[in-house]
């Protein structure tokens, strides 16, 4: 089981995003994600997800809200990922260049037309609404066969 976070830096109607294709054997490449990354011994998630950001774009978290908690069994290699959604509100610093891909200010209203994930779209619109969310996505072979996700404005 892999422990991970999923960070979306936000400022007014943009949404930092990363568009992964510099890892060899990336299972993300191509794909637009958050900023993220897995949790190291001893670390808890808030704390991942502010070295994570800092590590991929050189800003300095100072204000995150947990969004959500999300569910990938088997999603790659057959192991089981729980990932740990933040929005961040509030930074500072100077964005820099990631070797994890290339980092793009998005509007918020072309981040859904952009190459995701197909379970990224169902989760998404909840970032910008008050209350958690939870969700499970399966994925086979890279395409999503099944997901619930459940918020306090109800189930889909």
């Amino acid at each position: 089981m892999k422990l991970a976070t999923l960070c979306y830096v936000k400022d007014s109607n943009k949404t930092l995003m990363l568009q992964r294709a510099k890892k060899p054997n990336d299972v993300h490449e191509g794909k637009w994600n958050g900023l993220g990354g897995k949790l190291e011994k001893d670390e808890s998630p808030r704390e991942c997800a502010i070295r994570e950001v800092y590590e991929e774009s050189g800003l300095n978290v100072e204000e995150l809200e947990l969004k959500g908690v999300l569910t990938f069994p088997s999603f790659a290699n057959e192991e089981a990922w729980y990932v740990f959604v933040y929005v961040i509100t509030k930074w500072n610093g100077v964005l820099r260049e990631s070797s994890e891909g290339s980092l793009h200010w998005i509007s918020n209203e072309d981040l859904l037309h952009l190459p995701l994930w197909e379970g990224d779209k169902h989760f998404l619109p909840y970032l910008n609404t008050p209350g958690v969310f939870t969700g499970k996505f399966t994925y086979e072979d890279g395409v999503l066969t099944d997901f619930r996700l459940e918020h306090s404005q109800g189930i889909r």
